[in-house]
């Protein structure tokens, strides 16, 4: 092996090293401070390891709340984005020229406006009309843009759709509607799952939005956010550890359900 060849590997396995160590250094740093029983969290000061942040943080009220809430939000804003998300990226794929384009970068335009400007817009839209900030408005907000990143991707999935298809369904007597639950829907079901679980993480882990927009409420994040204010807690670092936890259990369970639906698509 050349000079060259042996200094372009060493560059890229010192980058490569970096790269990692930005990455997970500070995930580390959180899990050894999850466990110290030092407060503030620090792991240059040990005096031993604890639990008790994680017995504090399930005896704490106002968390388990604000998780609640922030469940309730990201599910309610998942059944109001994926559809809105689908009509608009059907009725983009039907159009062209210049109606669409202009069509295009007013339904994108959510997407490109800061946080706050969306929460207080919908607090002060909905207040006219009645109704007070929320949960609701917490949702309606964050639906106004995470329906934009659905409709993207869904766009991404319909440009691959072969017309012909809905075209002959139609010719053989087949409904328009019969024709999208039999043939668009299914060939969209990766991308409702892809989607599903961006809006979801979207939602919950909001943090400009929905502090201008929940009013009095609060979620999981926004209560974080409130306390970072007064200092940092170790509980916080307990609560990092447990999504860490949940998300390795969540992307094994993914890896082997997908691991088994490629050994029935080889069986067929």
């Amino acid at each position: 092996m050349s000079h060259t060849g042996m200094g372009s590997n060493l560059v890229l396995r010192i980058y490569m090293a970096l790269f990692f160590a930005y990455m997970f250094l500070p995930l580390g740093v959180m899990l050894v401070a999850g466990f110290s029983d030092y407060s503030p969290p620090s792991i240059t000061v040990w005096r031993g390891g604890t639990l008790r942040w994680f017995s504090e943080l399930w005896a704490d009220e106002r968390m388990w709340s604000g998780l609640t809430n922030s469940l309730i939000i990201a599910v309610a804003v998942i059944l109001l984005s994926l559809p809105m998300g689908l009509s608009g990226a059907l009725l983009l794929s039907k159009l062209g020229g210049r109606a669409g384009g202009v069509l295009y970068a007013v339904m994108v335009s959510p997407l490109l406006t800061p946080g706050l400007i969306i929460g207080i817009s919908t607090v002060i839209f909905w207040r006219h009309l009645g109704a007070a900030a929320g949960l609701v408005t917490a949702i309606l907000a964050q639906s106004a843009f995470i329906a934009s990143y659905a409709m993207l991707m869904f766009m991404a999935r319909l440009q691959r759709l072969d017309n012909t298809l809905q075209e002959a369904a139609l010719d053989l007597g087949a409904t328009q509607a019969q024709a999208f639950r039999r043939i668009t829907l299914p060939f969209l079901r990766p991308t409702v799952v892809t989607a599903t679980v961006i809006a979801f993480l979207q939602s919950f882990e909001n943090y400009n939005t929905t502090i201008f927009s929940i009013g009095g409420q609060h979620t999981l994040v926004t209560e974080i956010g409130a306390r970072m204010r007064f200092g940092m807690s170790p509980m916080i670092n307990a609560i990092g550890i447990l999504f860490i936890l949940v998300t390795l259990i969540g992307a094994v369970i993914w890896g082997v359900l997908r691991q088994r639906e490629r050994k029935l698509e080889d069986l067929r």
